[in-house]
């Protein structure tokens, strides 16, 4: 397999202003599994289908938000590569202790110029997902999948300034793919831009906002749009806020529901979207089609969508 280097988002720490019904909805509702609470009271979760002890981090705090993303590369020696290039790029980097943060090995922190706190590392404990690697079988054990079937932590939208040096720092740092954008039909300039290290349309993304270091959205796969709509129903039964959905993405043309979680935080699942290539030429969408780019089944741009983050 060629894939080597950054591989995919493997952390994001939220901000919850209600731990117990953040608890509640995370865990009961979503169906994350609870994998540890610390002496600080962050919670930790992890997808059933994902091997590394962690993915999600629920951090106590009097507002909403993101706190820091984390990447995942694939070694450490891709660390030792990433750090000169990310310091030549006119970014400062704070290296962080392995074990400062739970079952991690050492990471990088550094800001974006969104404003956004970044980490990557190389490390975490894996756990598994109850199927073992020797004959593991196609389904986990009973009850592993659960709530709304999440499978992993897809990909992130962060809002902010600067976004075309964040494509610069992140296509010729970190190696990703553009593999789409939105810009304004007049003005040319970048509304939200799409990257990718893997096969999936996006592993990260930014829209524009005044503001930097604004939260937009995590999102958690699901194997089909056949999930998404039965997601929709569990959603609807525990009376979930929903921002838009089930609807479909032109960007991406990923199946899709936006929701809110107890403290204001968005929530996605998504499923489907093509598969990305290296070689796979960047899709531009401009905002003549902003309804159709946005929401494709109903060319509807929703004002909380484009205006409201954390």
């Amino acid at each position: 397999m060629s894939m080597r280097g950054v591989l995919r988002v493997g952390e994001i720490a939220i901000r919850v202003t209600d731990m117990k019904k953040s608890k509640h909805h995370y865990d009961h509702i979503m169906g994350l599994h609870e994998v540890l609470e610390d002496a600080e009271g962050r919670v930790y979760y992890k997808c059933w289908d994902e091997h590394d002890h962690h993915s999600i981090v629920l951090i106590p705090s009097n507002r909403p938000g993101m706190d820091y993303f984390a990447f995942k590369v694939y070694d450490d020696a891709t660390l030792d590569r990433l750090e000169p290039k990310i310091k030549a790029f006119g970014i400062e980097v704070k290296h962080i202790a392995a074990g400062v943060y739970p079952k991690s090995g050492r990471r990088l922190e550094f800001v974006l110029p969104s404003g956004h706190t970044m980490q990557l590392y190389a490390h975490k404990d894996q756990i598994g997902n109850t199927m073992g690697l020797h004959n593991p079988g196609v389904v986990p054990d009973d009850g592993v999948v659960r709530g709304l079937n999440i499978n992993r932590l897809d990909h992130l939208l962060l809002g902010g300034d600067n976004l075309d040096e964040c494509v610069k720092l992140f296509t010729e740092v970190f190696e990703f793919d553009l593999s789409e954008k939105l810009i304004h039909h007049e003005a040319k300039i970048s509304l939200a831009v799409f990257l990718s290290c893997s096969t999936t349309p996006h592993d990260i993304a930014f829209v524009l906002q005044p503001e930097k270091n604004k939260f937009h959205h995590a999102s958690f796969l699901l194997e089909s749009a056949h999930d998404v709509v039965k997601a929709a129903d569990r959603i609807g039964k525990y009376r979930v806020p929903v921002d838009v959905g089930p609807n479909r993405h032109g960007v991406t043309r990923g199946s899709t529901i936006y929701f809110f979680d107890p403290n204001g935080n968005r929530n996605e699942v998504f499923a489907e979207g093509y598969i990305h290539y290296p070689d796979t030429p960047t899709l531009v969408w401009d905002t003549t089609e902003l309804g159709a780019a946005t929401f494709s089944q109903d060319f509807t741009p929703r004002e909380s969508f484009l205006n409201v983050l954390t």
